[in-house]
């Protein structure tokens, strides 16, 4: 992750929470000092240690961050995480914030880490989506790769990716991808969703990067992924849970894309504790 696009993500989180001030922690004295722990409440991927770091010392340099665990490692409840040393004010007042972007975080890697394993033994890779939340989707796919998965696109100019209504206002796939080919960089590479059969072929002749299999059953995509030359990548989607994914990562396809990623996941909990 970029250190100062973190930063710069954490003073609006912070502005956004502190329009007035903190009123509870104005209780303590300004030069006040203390130490706190953070501890998991979970077992599970950890993934925030920047985070950690970055967000007690938001309001000024007077705290010090010591860190137990790595980013991807395997915590447990109890584990100690982290412990926060230096002043009261800026370690209260910071604290929601960043718990609530580690217990986040930490639950998307623990969940990747989970469908990682259900893949063992295939050579299907577990990637996101977009399904991202708005401002926090570089916080969310570095997460993905901390449990031991990959990005599809980070942004919309990650590639071209021609989705069903992309098709449908250009009027054909054709027209589409050769409207693609004018507009792309040495380095973008073209996908194209596909429903059926026929667009299954629409997609082989044009000679696209990525075919995505979208909403199609894993067996359907077992029947008809032999058509697909090895000069192209496939890709499953579309409302894949946990039941399915083995079924899907047998299907044959190289990248199976679960939104589930960011919307289904369980936040892993964590609490800080006054070390007296």
């Amino acid at each position: 992750m970029n250190v100062l696009k973190i930063r710069e993500k954490l003073r609006s989180f912070y502005i956004e929470d502190n329009h007035y001030g903190d009123l509870a922690s104005g209780i303590f004295d300004s030069d006040a000092r203390g130490t706190a722990t953070l501890i998991a409440k979970s077992d599970g991927i950890f993934c925030g240690g920047l985070i950690i770091e970055e967000g007690f010392r938001l309001t000024g340099d007077k705290v010090t961050v010591e860190l137990f665990a790595a980013d991807g490692t395997e915590i447990r409840n109890g584990d100690e995480i982290a412990r926060i040393r230096g002043n009261v004010r800026s370690i209260l007042t910071s604290e929601r914030i960043v718990l609530n972007l580690v217990q986040r975080m930490s639950g998307i890697a623990t969940m990747t880490k989970r469908l990682n394993d259900i893949t063992a033994g295939t050579e299907a890779t577990v990637i996101d989506t977009r399904k991202t939340t708005p401002g926090l989707g570089m916080f969310e796919k570095y997460a993905v790769t901390a449990g031991g998965g990959k990005n599809h696109r980070r942004t919309l100019n990650d590639g071209i990716m021609l989705k069903d209504n992309h098709i449908s206002f250009m009027g054909s796939m054709t027209r589409a991808v050769e409207r693609a080919r004018e507009i792309r960089g040495p380095m973008d590479r073209i996908e194209v969703e596909i429903e059926d059969a026929r667009m299954l072929e629409a997609a082989i002749t044009n000679k696209v990067d990525i075919i995505m299999f979208d909403n199609c059953s894993p067996e359907w995509i077992k029947t008809h992924i032999g058509k697909v030359p090895d000069t192209i990548s496939t890709e499953a989607s579309g409302g894949i849970t946990e039941d399915t994914l083995r079924a899907y990562a047998e299907s044959g396809v190289d990248y199976i894309s679960i939104g589930a990623l960011f919307h289904q996941q369980q936040a892993l909990d964590f609490s800080l504790k006054v070390v007296y």
